[in-house]
Order: C-alpha cells, then structure tokens, then sequence
C-alpha cells in the first residue's frame, strides 16, 4: 500500500503530470523531492531500489523518455510533461518482455537488487543499439554495479536478449 506521506502546510507544492508505465499521473509534489520517493512511497511501485543516493549503482534506474536516469538524485518535478518506466512497467499485458525472459533463463541475477536497474538500462542501450558488441555493452551498463553475480550472467542475459530481439524484429 502507498504511503501518502504527510505534508507540512508551510510547504509550497508543485502541481506535475507525467506518464508512468502508460498510466496519466497528477499530483501535487514537494519542489526537493526526489522521483526515487515519488515512485516508490506515493505511488507504491517498489522495484526501483535505493541504495547509493548518489547517481554511481545504478540500482534506482528509471527510463525518462526511453533514457535511462537515476531516480535517486532527480527531482520528481523534473519528469513533468514526460514518460517514465519502471520494471513493473516492462512487461506487455502479462507476458515478459524478453530481458525480463532473458535474466530468467540465463542467470543474470542472483539476489534480484540491481537487477531492475540493469534491466531498464539495458533496455534503453538495445533501443539505440539493437545490435550491440560485448564491449558496447560493458561501456553502456558501466554506471549498473552489481554485488553478487561478478557480470558474466548479466552480460549473456543481455546479449541473448539483443540476439532474440533483433530476430524477432527481422
């Protein structure tokens, strides 16, 4: 359930609207704060995860307009006018988007922490680059960091994903 949070009646609030996940959202915001909070407290979507509140883990990646961002340092009022997706957002009507099928079969993930994160932004790298190297992928995913599974699982759940993507598209 959604913490509504309460607000504090000398704050001044900034009314925004922006697409999450598809759905028309409008709510009244604090102008400090953060889309991290916003997501997860208001309006209860729990897979971004905060860890280091300093944009360098990657585990708080949201995409904004299809560009992966870190949710921790980015106001909410910033997404404003602008399309948002979270993990819970990836799926198509119940079926699994193929990264999402792809860390599945392929192991990328161990305790499932980061994995939001790198899921979306590896989303947004096969979107510009459908067809990437293994080197094009390690320089994109730099900023996802990982604690438990050393990067060769996420890296082959990646490029199987890239793989199947690009012969699903032909």
């Amino acid at each position: 359930m959604a913490n509504t949070m309460l607000r504090r009646p000398d704050v001044q609030t900034v009314p925004i609207s922006f697409t999450l996940n598809g759905k028309l959202q409008e709510l009244d915001v604090e102008p400090h704060e953060l889309l991290l909070d916003v997501i997860r407290e208001r309006l209860g979507l729990t897979g971004v995860k905060r860890s280091c509140d300093v944009q360098v883990c990657g585990a708080c990646t949201l995409l904004v307009d299809g560009r992966p961002v870190s949710a921790c340092t980015t106001l909410a009022f910033e997404v404003r006018e602008r399309s948002v997706l979270t993990i819970e957002g990836l799926a198509d009507d119940g079926k699994l988007h193929p990264l999402q099928e792809a860390f599945i079969e392929h192991g990328g993930f161990q305790c499932g922490f980061c994995t939001p994160g790198m899921i979306l932004a590896s989303k947004a790298l096969l979107d510009e680059n459908p067809d990437p190297t293994e080197d094009e992928l390690k320089h994109f995913m730099h900023g996802n960091i990982c604690r438990c599974t050393g990067y060769k699982k996420i890296i082959e759940s990646i490029m199987a994903a890239a793989q199947k993507m690009s012969s699903t598209a032909r």
